[in-house]
């Protein structure tokens, strides 16, 4: 259960940080509110998953799979360009977050 709370606070903050750049500086209300509302909803999930996970496993999960989700989206939907520089960047994020996930014992609970 601890990494479904992990997962929605990663998923809410993407939508959130997706609806920020939409919200135009905060002038447009809808994306605004949704902003503000999946931030509030990801660090809720997020002090749900710190109960069992430790603090620098759970922020490294959910800082590495957002930033490589935000820039996904960024790509496909707002023309973000990606250059190999980058994607070797991104690839190395995942590879991170794998090799903390498999091979790490700072996750045990």
């Amino acid at each position: 259960m601890t990494y479904l709370y992990l997962a929605v606070a990663i998923l809410s903050e993407v939508i959130a940080t997706s609806f920020l750049k939409v919200s135009d500086g905060f002038t447009r209300p809808i994306p605004s509110a949704i902003t503000v509302a999946g931030y509030a909803i990801s660090f809720y999930f997020l002090s749900l998953a710190l109960r069992t996970i430790p603090t620098g496993i759970a922020y490294a999960i959910w800082s590495g799979v957002g930033i490589v989700l935000i820039t996904a989206i960024a790509w496909i939907f707002q023309g973000q360009k990606l250059d190999a520089p980058a994607l070797g960047g991104l690839g190395l994020i995942v590879a991170g977050v794998v090799v903390i996930n498999v091979f790490s014992k700072a996750t045990a609970h």
